[in-house]
């Protein structure tokens, strides 16, 4: 179990302080994901923190390369609607 962030991460800051883990650490061009430390919050919330606070659509991964908050998911927008 391990969460992964992408190349859209914009260095925010925002997930950071929030991993209880410490998974999350600052990397060249964004932040990234140590797989040996990420427990996908199991045990300490119901939802994975970093997925919860990111600002960015698409940014984190879950294991199986799924986007934890997808297109439009922020935004309300379809994704029909978003440019491509």
């Amino acid at each position: 179990m391990a969460l992964e962030i992408i190349e859209s991460c914009t260095n925010c800051w925002a997930c950071m302080s929030l991993c209880p883990s410490k998974a999350i650490y600052e990397a060249k061009p964004h932040f990234l994901i140590d797989p040996n430390k990420c427990n996908e919050c199991s045990g300490d919330f119901e939802d994975s923190q970093c997925a919860s606070i990111c600002p960015i659509e698409g940014a984190i991964l879950n294991e199986d390369g799924v986007p934890l908050n997808p297109p439009g998911s922020l935004t309300c927008i379809p994704v029909h609607r978003l440019a491509a």
